[in-house]
């Protein structure tokens, strides 16, 4: 007998089947009833057990149990799916017989997040969690899709570098065979590369930050959705090509991810078919004169001044998503292109989502010689990117590219306090454990 699936037993009505998973819940009734959830990667199904030979081989048993289960499908309107289980017979796999560090089995995990973390490899059984990690997991199939269709080729970049010039990102150091190595900050370097090898290019891999952040909204290893083309315009067509992949995710789990959303309770972004966008100087304005903070010729923007542009956004253009574009060049890393109607100003642009910054990205230079004038100007050797250099010796289109943070998306998404919540097992300052 093959095993049955929680989702599949509408297919089974009447049938005797055979089921496996975990004791979700044990519902002991005074009448001599006992309800059991069985819990396997579809759902949860609803199991009677009347008998008391039976009801007495589940003594002693708590929940998360491992169980293996036969019996007959029954329709019944008021059970999960309209069936559930009746005459069981039960085989224990795996018994539990300690408590829980904290129940999993309730709508809301009460319990504080450090303490959750501490037994995340339990915690993140509970069906509330692991919706958190399939939305994530259906984000990042639909980024790869809507790419595959556009015709990039994904990449695996090295995550061990050997130089800590990428950006002004902090970088974990470590020793590798006696020479001075680094954890990758991001695959910019080798996505620019390839572009001269595919023209298209993405991955989505982790990447580590050794930035002293103690935020709801840093970690220090986060999986990055990186994706760089070819023969672009200028920043504006890597801005046409996000805005289609982030509608493309969102129709993806629209379609995908029914169960998901409503279990935790998704609001589904506004996303028009054109983002509004904004030219950062004129963004300085704007909060100067709506909130009266003078911002106007700093570098970037604080947490605050992008909540006020993503509040301004919806209810100006109804959308969810700001592209704010010509970030300052003392902001953007070296390989950023300037623009060329004010080099002071870069063709660059981040992507807020629900006024919290999501995606960086722009227009990245292509000639060898540029290159060598911005390594100069800002007291940088060619002799540290040489191979990186090399690309553009031999020719490289104008290309450029942009970078999603999927945990933060998944954060903005849900609607999460913290982003160590769309984390699997957050990697922060204090945390290396489990």
């Amino acid at each position: 007998m093959e095993r049955v699936l929680s989702n599949e037993l509408s297919s089974h009505a009447g049938e005797r089947v055979r089921m496996a998973g975990w004791m979700h819940r044990i519902r002991r009734l005074g009448s001599g009833i006992v309800f059991v959830h069985l819990r396997d990667r579809s759902g949860i199904c609803q199991i009677v057990v009347e008998a008391p030979g039976v009801i007495a081989s589940l003594d002693g048993l708590l929940a998360e149990s491992v169980v293996e289960v036969e019996g007959t499908v029954v329709a019944e309107a008021q059970a999960t799916g309209g069936y559930e289980i009746h005459e069981p017979s039960f085989t224990v796999l795996s018994a539990v017989t300690d408590a829980l560090p904290f129940p999993i089995n309730k709508p809301v995990i009460n319990a504080h997040l450090d303490t959750f973390l501490d037994h995340a490899m339990i915690g993140l059984r509970a069906p509330v969690k692991q919706a958190v990690f399939k939305l994530s997991a259906a984000v990042a199939h639909a980024f790869r899709d809507v790419l595959d269709g556009k015709g990039f080729t994904e990449i695996a970049t090295p995550k061990i570098i050997g130089s800590a010039s990428e950006s002004g990102a902090n970088v974990f150091a470590l020793d590798y065979f006696g020479k001075q190595a680094y954890l990758a900050q991001s695959p910019q370097f080798y996505k620019q590369i390839m572009v001269g090898v595919f023209e298209r290019v993405y991955e989505v891999a982790p990447v580590f930050r050794a930035e002293p952040h103690q935020t709801v909204r840093h970690l220090n290893e986060y999986v990055s959705m990186d994706a760089e083309m070819g023969f672009i315009q200028d920043h504006t067509t890597v801005m046409t090509l996000l805005t289609e992949v982030i509608r493309g995710i969102l129709d993806y789990i629209g379609s995908h991810c029914a169960q998901e959303l409503v279990l935790l309770n998704v609001q589904m972004p506004l996303a028009p078919q054109e983002f509004p966008r904004i030219y950062f100087p004129e963004a300085q304005q704007w909060i100067f004169e709506h909130h009266g903070e003078d911002c106007r010729g700093e570098p970037d923007l604080a947490p605050q001044h992008e909540k006020w542009l993503g509040e301004w956004a919806k209810e100006t253009f109804q959308s969810d998503f700001l592209f704010v574009t010509g970030y300052p060049m003392v902001k953007r890393p070296f390989y950023t292109a300037p623009n060329p109607d004010d080099t002071r100003y870069s063709n660059s642009f981040d992507l807020l989502f629900r006024g919290t910054e999501l995606v960086t990205g722009g227009q990245r230079l292509n000639r060898f010689e540029d290159y060598a004038r911005a390594l100069e100007a800002r007291g940088m050797t060619q002799e540290a990117v040489a191979s990186y250099l090399e690309t553009f010796r031999f020719g490289m289109p104008p290309h450029g590219g942009f970078a999603i943070g999927l945990e933060r998306f998944i954060m903005q998404l849900v609607n999460l306090s913290n982003l160590r919540d769309a984390a699997l097992f957050p990697r922060d300052m204090e945390r290396i454990q489990p």
